[in-house]
């Protein structure tokens, strides 16, 4: 990874943004895709803006987007794009939603970027090197209790029965108070800036997980499957980010 896919990146985040933000609280089309999921105008117009910068400056580079699918698949190098990660959110006019980019090397993340271009707020990892949050380096928290933990979910609705079972076994060693729900790619940010501990999910997509990667881990965290398996394109979606990876194996055990 370069420079140059750094000023690319960068680049692409300022570009979904200059999309999305003259529609956020606006007058904008939306429908629901096949899945159910809410797709709106501020999200492709996002990503087709991505699309061409890339295309443009590395054409032999893969896509994998949310909303326009897949290019070059066969590409060792693979960006991938969810232009609006939160789109409820965005929907509802809360600006925890985020705009999600990964650079793959060979199915690995190597670049991430979380940006919400509301707030202004933006996280940059890179594999070997601290995660930037708007410049400053962002550093994750110890923690030395799980029962200590501020704990995060995007939606409890999201499980199936039985991810429901082990995302409880945990929320139940946290303190009540200390659960939050909502925030999509918005909880892994302040998991790398110190807020929140620990998240659990499942579900994902790799356009959901890819950039959060070198975000947490750079950041001192640390993400892995829900057998404590490192994170890569062939990962099956479920999801645990930590800001202290002593405490992986306290969470494994509590998931059973």
């Amino acid at each position: 990874m370069t420079d140059k896919d750094l000023a690319l990146a960068m680049a692409l985040a300022d570009a979904a943004g200059a999309a999305i933000r003259p529609l956020f609280r606006g007058v904008w089309r939306h429908e629901r895709k096949a899945d159910r999921s809410f797709v709106t105008e501020a999200d492709r117009a996002a990503e087709a803006a991505m699309r061409k910068l890339i295309e443009d400056t590395f054409p032999a580079d893969g896509i994998i987007g949310e909303e326009y699918g897949t290019r070059n698949e066969s590409a060792g190098r693979q960006w991938v794009l969810d232009p609006i990660d939160g789109t409820t959110s965005f929907i509802a006019g809360r600006p925890i939603f985020g705009t999600l980019i990964a650079l793959l090397q060979d199915g690995w993340p190597v670049l991430g970027i979380i940006d919400q271009p509301i707030a202004g707020e933006r996280w940059v990892g890179r594999i070997g090197q601290p995660t930037l949050f708007n410049g400053k380096p962002a550093t994750a928290r110890p923690l030395k209790e799980l029962s200590d933990a501020v704990l995060a979910t995007t939606s409890p609705h999201l499980f199936t029965s039985e991810e429901a079972d082990a995302f409880m076994s945990v929320a139940k060693q946290v303190a009540e108070k200390k659960i939050l729900f909502g925030g999509d790619c918005y909880n892994y940010g302040l998991v790398a800036s110190g807020h929140i501990d620990l998240v659990i999910e499942a579900g994902l997509k790799l356009y959901d997980y890819a950039a959060l990667v070198p975000v947490v881990e750079g950041a001192g965290g640390m993400m892995s499957d829900w057998q404590g398996h490192p994170l890569d394109a062939g990962s099956d979606g479920t999801v645990i980010a930590l800001g202290d990876p002593a405490r992986l194996e306290d969470v494994l055990a509590a998931m059973g």
